[in-house]
């Protein structure tokens, strides 16, 4: 019967685990081979050793690519997960919370080209929603998308507004879970809903917190359809993003040794950032015995 079981188990992991080695493992291997060869797509391939790693340390368009995607993810993660936990809390408590959930997590399964167009109208410094909104309260808006200082701040307010909703579904399954026993005996001696909250909720919600930040970061660093669609990394790569980098450098140069280096930079850059999570995640992230 075990053995049966065990069989059974296997057949239905098969589907996800061919998934992950088909479009995951396979083409990490292939992209790590690459990033060693001389390769344009088409002839053949020559090896390079590690130059295409020393080649783009001394890029400049690199390290352009890698402090965009770090503004990027700096105003990005700290905002949205505290609008997320925000949202979550507000609807934790409310009747009718579930048509809630739905509205806000709406823009989460919306398409990132879609989203994209509709906020190029909306961040538009002419004629755009925004804008006419600032403007009518005295406010002489800027260029969004077309002032350099101005670009990521509205790459960034894009991406909070199209996936804080996901982050809000989390975070209020974490809310859910917490006992209404403990805020029961904080009232009694006298906690005050700030204190509550940052000695009941903050501490039993750590771990949903740890879970949403590991994967803001990861997705902070790997931004690419937003710049893609509404900016074309411009105005001067100011929005030039390192999937942007690793995407020109392959599908419009042609030189796929060199953006396969890239990717692995990126690759091991995000598993550094979430070993280092992991490492400092006993000191802050608290589960419930």
């Amino acid at each position: 019967m075990r053995k049966n079981n065990t069989l059974w188990g296997y057949f239905f992991l098969a589907p996800q685990l061919l998934g992950l080695l088909a479009f995951s493992l396979i083409p990490l291997g292939f992209a790590l081979v690459l990033s060693f060869m001389n390769w344009d797509g088409f002839g053949e391939k020559t090896f390079a050793g590690f130059s295409n790693f020393i080649g783009q340390f001394q890029n400049p368009v690199f390290w352009k690519a890698l402090w965009n995607t770090a503004l990027y993810t700096i105003l990005y993660v700290p905002v949205g997960i505290a609008i997320s936990l925000l949202l979550a809390i507000m609807l934790n408590n409310i009747k009718g919370k579930e048509i809630y959930r739905v509205f806000y997590f709406m823009p989460v399964v919306t398409s990132s080209v879609s989203v994209g167009v509709i906020w190029m109208w909306i961040l538009n410094g002419d004629f755009g929603i925004l804008n006419q909104f600032l403007a009518m309260l005295g406010i002489d808006g800027p260029q969004w998308l077309t002032d350099t200082r101005w670009v990521m701040i509205s790459i960034a307010m894009l991406s909070i507004w199209w996936q804080v909703g996901y982050n809000m579904v989390i975070f209020l399954a974490g809310l859910q879970g917490v006992s209404k026993s403990y805020y029961e005996a904080a009232q009694i001696d006298g906690a005050s809903k700030i204190q509550q909250f940052r000695h009941i909720t903050l501490p039993l919600i750590s771990p949903t917190t740890f879970f949403v930040s590991i994967m803001a970061i990861i997705g902070s660093f790997q931004v690419f359809d937003q710049a893609f669609v509404m900016t074309n990394g411009g105005p001067a790569k100011a929005s030039y993003t390192l999937v942007y980098h690793i995407y020109e450098t392959a599908f419009v140069n042609f030189r796929m040794g060199e953006s396969s280096a890239a990717a692995m930079i990126l690759f091991v850059i995000i598993l550094i950032f979430t070993l280092i999570q992991f490492k400092f995640s006993d000191r802050w992230v608290h589960y419930e015995s």
